[in-house]
Parts: C-alpha cells; sequence; structure tokens
C-alpha cells in the first residue's frame, strides 16, 4: 500500500485519510491550524458556543452512507435531532412568518394556502425532486466522470431529454412554471445559495435540493457540527491514520511529472520535507494548484481561473443574545422584495454589498442548551456579500474592519426589525465577526469566497474538476472545490471518490458498504 499525504484538516481531508487507512494506505493529514475542520470552524466565548462554518445537517443518507463505509453508523457516533419545522420564513413587508416541515401533506397545505392549486403542484415538484435526487445519487454524485461509459446506461439514457432540459433551463423558470406566488418562487429557488449562485444562474436539475429540506427533513448534531468533525477524525485515527496539526503545507514535490512529497512548516517555523508516493489536496483547488504546485505543474492558466466564477462571499456574525428570542427558530431565512435586484448585487458584474440583504439566521440554542448559557441565545448570521477580500476582515466584540461591522450592523437591525425584536442590538453581550478577508487569510479561499466555486452550468458535474490531477500523476483533489462540489455531503463524497480512483472502481455509484455482523441474541 502507498504512503499518502493528505493536504487539509477539513472534512474533506479527514474523510479522505478516514477512507484511505481503511483501505490498508499509510496517511498522514496536514492542517495548517491548531485543529482540525477547515470551514467547518467553531468560536467559544464566555459559555456561548458557535459553529463559525456549516449549520445545515442535510441529505442523511450520505452521511450515513460514509459512515457505514467505516463500519459504524450515524446514529453511534452523532446525536441527531430532527427540527420541526425545518425552518422559518420572513419576507420582507409581510409580518406573518412561514414555517416550512418535511411533511407532504403539512407542506401541501402551506403552498395551498398562499396560492390556490400550488399544493398539487408542490406534490408534483417533489416527485421530480426525488426522482431527480435519485439519479443523482446513482449516477452523477458519486462518479468523478473520467470513464464515459457510466454515463451511457439505460436509467440515464431513458432521461437524456428531461436531463438535457432541466440542464439548460435555469432554476427560477423552472419553478416559475408551477408557481406564481413570490414567497413560493424564494422557498423553492433559495437552496441555490447552498450550491453558490443564484436561482437565475443555476440548473434547474438542481431543484433536487427541495427533497432534501421538504422530503428528507433537517436535522441537527447536538452539541454542534464540531461534533462531525470530530466524529470523522476519530475514525480516521482509529483506522490508523495520523493527524499532524500546526503543519502548514508549502509546497507539493513534483518530482518526473508525480507527486512524490510535501514541505510543510510547523509552529516554529521549521520546514520539514515529507516523502511519500501520493497526495491528496484537500486545501482550495486555487490555492493548491497556484501557491503549492511549481507553475510548471498548473492544470489551469490565470486567464480560467479569471473567467470562472467563485460563489459569494459572506460576513458571518456570532452574537451571544440576553433574553430568550422565541421569534426565531433554529433555522430562520429572510428573504426580501427586491429578489433579482438582490442577487444580481451580489453575483453581477458591478457587485456591492446588498443592503438590505436576503440573509440566514440560525438560532442553535433553540435545540441544544449548551450552546448558550442559561437565559441566554446563540445567534449566528450569515449575510451573503460579493466574494471580495477587500470588503474586509472581522474581530471580537466590534474591532473587525468598518465595513464588515456595518454590515454586522445592518443584519442585527434587520433582524429586529423583520422579526420583532426591537432590543436586539441592547440585549447582545458577545459579539464576533467573520469577513470575506478572513476566508482568504485563514482558509486559503479563492477570492475569499465562502463556500467554493458556484454550480453554474460550466462548474458543474464533469465540467467541474476531476479526482485526479490531469498534470501531475499521484496528485489527487477532495474538497468544495472540486467534484461533486460544495456542502459537507458533497465533501464526504469526493473522499469516497478519491478511495475509489485508488482502488481502480471506475464506476458511478457509491462503493459497497460492509456488511454488518449481527450477534445472535
Amino acid at each position: 500500500m502507498s504512503r499518502v499525504a493528505v493536504v487539509g484538516g477539513g472534512i474533506a481531508g479527514l474523510a479522505t485519510a478516514a477512507l484511505l487507512a481503511r483501505d490498508g494506505h499509510e496517511v498522514t493529514v496536514y492542517e495548517a491550524h491548531d485543529g482540525v475542520g477547515g470551514r467547518a470552524g467553531r468560536w467559544d466565548a464566555r459559555g456561548f458556543r458557535f459553529d463559525t462554518g456549516p449549520s445545515w445537517y442535510l441529505m442523511p443518507e450520505v452521511f450515513e452512507h460514509f459512515y457505514r463505509l467505516m463500519g459504524t453508523s450515524a446514529a453511534a457516533e452523532l446525536d441527531l435531532v430532527r427540527l420541526e419545522p425545518g425552518y422559518r420564513v420572513f419576507f420582507e413587508g409581510r409580518t406573518e412568518p412561514l414555517d416550512l416541515v418535511a411533511d407532504r401533506e403539512a407542506s401541501a397545505a402551506a403552498f395551498e394556502a398562499i396560492e390556490p392549486g400550488a399544493g398539487r403542484r408542490l406534490e408534483h415538484y417533489l416527485d421530480s425532486a426525488e426522482e431527480t435526487t435519485r439519479l443523482a445519487l446513482d449516477h452523477f454524485l458519486y462518479n468523478d466522470f473520467s470513464s464515459p461509459g457510466t454515463l451511457l446506461v439505460p436509467p440515464v439514457l431513458r432521461r437524456l431529454g428531461r436531463l438535457g432540459r432541466l440542464l439548460l433551463q435555469p432554476l427560477d423558470r423552472f419553478i416559475a412554471g408551477s408557481f406564481s406566488d413570490d414567497r413560493l418562487r424564494k422557498v423553492l429557488g433559495y437552496p441555490a445559495v447552498f450550491l453558490g449562485t443564484s436561482p437565475s444562474a443555476a440548473p434547474s436539475l438542481y431543484h433536487l435540493m427541495s427533497h432534501f429540506d421538504l422530503d428528507d427533513g433537517v436535522f441537527y448534531p447536538q452539541g454542534g457540527f464540531r461534533e462531525v468533525i470530530d466524529s470523522v477524525a476519530r475514525l480516521a485515527r482509529r483506522a490508523g491514520a495520523r493527524i499532524v496539526t500546526d503543519a502548514r503545507v508549502t509546497s507539493i514535490t513534483v518530482e518526473s511529472g508525480a507527486a512524490r512529497g510535501i514541505v510543510h512548516v510547523d509552529r516554529d517555523g521549521a520546514a520539514h520535507e515529507v516523502e511519500v508516493d501520493l497526495v491528496v489536496s484537500a486545501a482550495d483547488l486555487h490555492h493548491t494548484e497556484t501557491a503549492l504546485l511549481p507553475p510548471e505543474s498548473r492544470s489551469r492558466s490565470d486567464a480560467s481561473w479569471r473567467r470562472a466564477d467563485p460563489g459569494p462571499g459572506a460576513v458571518l456574525v456570532m452574537l451571544g443574545v440576553h433574553g430568550d428570542l422565541p421569534q426565531l427558530l433554529h433555522h430562520t431565512l429572510l428573504f426580501t422584495e427586491d429578489w433579482a435586484a438582490n442577487f444580481d448585487r451580489i453575483f453581477g458584474d458591478s457587485p456591492s454589498v446588498p443592503d438590505p440583504a436576503s440573509l440566514y439566521v440560525c438560532r442553535a440554542s433553540a435545540t441544544d442548551p449548551s450552546a448558550a448559557p442559561p437565559g441566554h441565545e446563540n445567534l449566528f448570521v450569515l449575510v451573503p456579500v460579493p466574494a471580495d477580500p477587500a470588503i474586509g476582515r472581522g474581530g471580537i466584540d466590534g474591532g473587525g474592519d468598518a465595513s464588515v461591522e456595518r454590515i454586522a450592523d445592518a443584519a442585527i437591525a434587520q433582524i429586529a426589525a423583520w422579526a420583532g425584536v426591537p432590543d436586539l442590538a441592547d440585549r447582545v453581550v458577545v459579539r464576533r465577526t467573520i469577513g470575506p478577508g478572513d476566508f482568504e487569510s485563514d482558509l486559503n479561499s479563492w477570492r475569499g469566497s465562502a463556500l467554493g466555486p458556484a454550480h453554474v452550468l460550466r462548474q458543474s458535474a464533469f465540467l467541474r474538476g476531476r479526482t485526479a490531477s490531469s498534470t501531475v500523476r499521484d496528485l489527487y483533489f477532495a474538497g468544495a472545490t472540486t467534484v461533486p462540489g460544495i456542502g459537507l455531503p458533497m465533501c464526504l463524497i469526493s473522499a469516497e471518490l478519491v478511495a475509489k480512483a485508488l482502488r481502480g472502481e471506475r464506476g458511478a455509484g457509491p462503493m459497497a458498504e460492509p456488511e454488518v455482523r449481527r450477534v445472535p441474541a
């Protein structure tokens, strides 16, 4: 078996290490920071605990599959709570929010109350989303597209016409074909933001996202998303992988066209050369290509990166708040009236920070009492902004760059007004902000992107990238910036794609799960 260096200790790097170590490889993860997690970070302050990255546990089937590959289960590793309702939406100019639940009958009734006939059409919409999800899981998501024959199979060929329409028609137009009310269109279109783009730019294939929140349901791991990261790290170590922190990789060694090592710098600034048989970079792909590889080994030109879409940036605001906030659920979304203009300010040719913004609020303390001290609440606010590090960096208790703090102040005022919490700002006792500049400097995120390259058509599926480098042998990629894409479930799948490649498996579906031996009672 091979000696493997994994660059980056986010969930993709940890999952890659776990799967490869399970297969018998000698694996070491090199993480630049003093702890693992990457974008899925955690911040503790004065009894408050904040997730500083992912906060939606969707696609439980993908998590369960990974855990089963490692000989365990999500139930054994995590204390998962199903959120009911899954989330709440406030609409600008309207006093009554809309609560969404993962129940076909209840969702249909809620849609019907807003638009006659919409309940029945939602049933058809979710049927289509479910069918598309199954097709994606079986043929696309666990596919690195290195073998064209994986797509020339009857289930795909029979649906070529429909797939073509779903790829070429934007999501917003697909939704508009079934729903007239702007509120319903926004609820079904907003998941495009989870994919780093807008409803007008995302292919309508991604209407499958509604299956995850309105059919599968939304879950939360008690203790926060750090529990997910810790579980994957624990499984990696249990399988035999080593995890080295405070080890910033500065280069990938390429010899005779093959990856043969890495150089990392420790916390004291000392450089260490490590010889390996292959390298898996779970770092940002742009950083890997432009900072870790020698120029002659790069697969993309500077011009191609300039044409690429980095997805949105974000200003994150973590607030410890005195008193209760029943107006907000665990997940709450605030949608502006000028929907299209709002997205255009983030993704358009002349980007600027939207005000007001369509933003997201997580109140983890609604489900997890350990997230805040007694008598207090924990809020995490995400404000989508252009991917531009010049917007600035955040700080603690108002100490960030002025532009970032202004965005945070505006978000707090917006939540206060829309959700009916007029004294929200006065009740804040802990505050921290994170800006696009932090994403760039702390996570090596290209252009300060918060999520990764947008899932527009030219950056989806086989157009997104490859698991194996096209220019350097024995170099592989994992994480949100390569296939299959953005989000914790996709990062787990990207790790599995590396494991499949090293096994020589070229099929389109997930790896077979090991049999669970049951001990007779």
